[in-house]
C-alpha cells in the first residue's frame, strides 16, 4: 500500500478511466428506424470554450415553452457532474412532467450525447425516447455548432413524428440553441 497521497492529476487520470469503463445501454442502433431532427449554427466561440460553456448548460434558461412543446423548469435528482459517461438526471418541465436523462458519451471538448426515456407527457405516446447528440467543429476561428434529436418512434407512430411533429420540434430546437449561443457569447464576451 502507497502512503502518496492521490494528486490532481492521478484524480483525473482515474476519473477518465472510470469514464471510458463504464458502457451505458444505448437506446438506438443500427437497425432502429428513427426519426433525426437536426439543427445547427455557428458562433465566434472556439469549440473547447463552447463545449464547456454548454455542456452544464441551465436548462431552464434555455429551454423555455415553444408551444406545444413546455420548457424545462429545472433539474432533479443529478447523480454526478454532467462532464463524464454516466450520470443521469430528471429534467422537470413546465407542464408538470418529467424524463429520465442519462449522458451516454462524452469526448472533452469536441461531442457530448446523451438519452432521454421515461417521459410523462405526449412523447410517452410517441417515442420509447431519444437520443440528443452535440457536436462542435472547427468553423474558421468559431465552430459550427450541430444538434440532432434522433427520436426512437413506437410502432405505428413514425409518421407522426416525422410528419406533424418534426417541423414544431425543429422550431423548439432551433430556439433552444439561439438561446444556448447568446449565452455562450455573452460568457465569452464577458471573461
Amino acid at each position: 500500500m502507497s502512503d502518496k497521497k492521490p494528486t490532481a492529476s492521478t484524480e483525473t487520470t482515474e476519473h477518465q478511466e472510470r469514464a471510458v469503463a463504464q458502457v451505458i445501454p444505448l437506446l438506438i442502433g443500427r437497425a432502429d428506424n428513427t426519426v433525426p431532427i437536426t439543427v445547427q449554427r455557428r458562433t465566434s466561440v472556439a469549440p473547447a470554450n463552447a463545449f464547456r460553456l454548454i455542456v452544464p448548460i441551465d436548462l431552464s434558461s434555455v429551454f423555455h415553452r415553444v408551444a406545444p412543446f413546455p420548457g424545462v423548469k429545472g433539474v432533479a435528482n443529478q447523480t454526478e457532474a454532467w462532464d463524464h459517461v454516466g450520470p443521469t438526471r430528471n429534467p422537470q418541465f413546465d407542464d408538470g412532467s418529467q424524463a429520465d436523462e442519462q449522458l451516454t458519451e462524452y469526448t472533452d471538448g469536441t461531442s457530448f450525447a446523451y438519452q432521454l426515456t421515461g417521459f410523462t407527457n405526449v412523447l410517452s405516446r410517441l417515442a420509447v425516447g431519444v437520443r440528443g447528440e452535440w457536436n462542435f467543429n472547427p468553423d474558421g476561428d468559431g465552430t459550427l455548432i450541430r444538434w440532432t434529436y434522433e427520436f426512437k418512434p413506437l410502432p405505428g407512430r413514425r409518421w407522426i413524428l416525422a410528419g406533424p411533429f418534426a417541423p414544431l420540434w425543429r422550431r423548439y430546437m432551433v430556439a433552444a440553441i439561439e438561446r444556448c449561443l447568446e449565452a455562450i457569447e455573452s460568457e465569452e464576451n464577458n471573461s
